[in-house]
């Protein structure tokens, strides 16, 4: 465990410091080009998933059928690992991100250059038809929106409900919803330093088609991605895991 532990640690230093070395050497392309700062951070996701599988032990898993068109993604969100899986998955992910990331450096910057969409959490119903607002307007360019229907992290076996804005995103832009299963935080928690050892899965679930009502389409996505996410966590060995 100690040497667990001494990996984990520098597994982090060293993710962070090149986050700083890739985020300063593709400034200047980033800057000029969108596609600077979307290869500048696929290849960040891709080297970062590198690093996990043979410093700490933990191996990346991709399941279902990636989606690549104009589609709104709702997934369930345990740890940083898991938006690097998405984001190095899909052709372009754009992700609905809290406001106070866009002050951070080199996340930031790029944030604002991919077309992600900040939210101000503390205003609710403002917040929720201005990120609409701002969504549809940064869809003149394809990509593929990531919602977190939760809204936060959530630690495996933790119950916390799921809000309104992904329902208000699916029926505003009247897309076809991909919900996104997840097990990353066995392995990768939300929370300390120690990164544990196995198989961390992403999984693309059914598509729910635009239309379907408010109350429903609400019930289906919690039901099939917290269904979906017990059955990888229970995979995985996970005791608590719902039945």
């Amino acid at each position: 465990m100690m040497i667990q532990w001494v990996r984990s640690i520098v597994f982090t230093i060293v993710i962070y410091i090149w986050m700083a070395i890739l985020g300063l050497l593709f400034t200047p392309y980033a800057l000029v080009s969108k596609k600077g700062a979307l290869r500048a951070c696929k290849l960040y996701a891709r080297s970062t998933i590198w690093m996990a599988r043979w410093m700490v032990g933990i191996q990346g898993e991709i399941r279902g059928p990636v989606p690549t068109g104009e589609v709104l993604i709702a997934a369930k969100h345990q740890s940083f690992f898991d938006i690097l899986l998405i984001f190095h998955a899909v052709p372009h992910g754009k992700f609905i991100m809290k406001r106070e990331l866009l002050w951070t450096p080199v996340i930031g910057v790029y944030a604002k250059r991919l077309g992600c969409i900040p939210v101000n959490r503390g205003k609710r119903g403002a917040a929720v038809a201005k990120m609409v607002k701002d969504v549809a307007k940064e869809f003149a360019e394809p990509g593929q929106l990531v919602i977190y229907p939760q809204g936060t992290r959530v630690a495996p076996g933790v119950s916390k409900p799921y809000k309104v804005g992904s329902a208000v995103l699916y029926e505003g832009l009247q897309y076809t919803c991909v919900p996104v299963a997840t097990n990353v935080g066995l392995f990768w928690p939300r929370d300390g330093l120690l990164r544990k050892p196995g198989r961390a899965i992403v999984e693309f679930l059914e598509p729910i088609p635009p239309g379907v009502p408010r109350d429903a389409f609400m019930r289906r996505l919690e039901t099939e991605i917290e269904g979906a996410s017990d059955r990888l966590m229970r995979e995985a060995g996970y005791e608590n895991a719902q039945s």
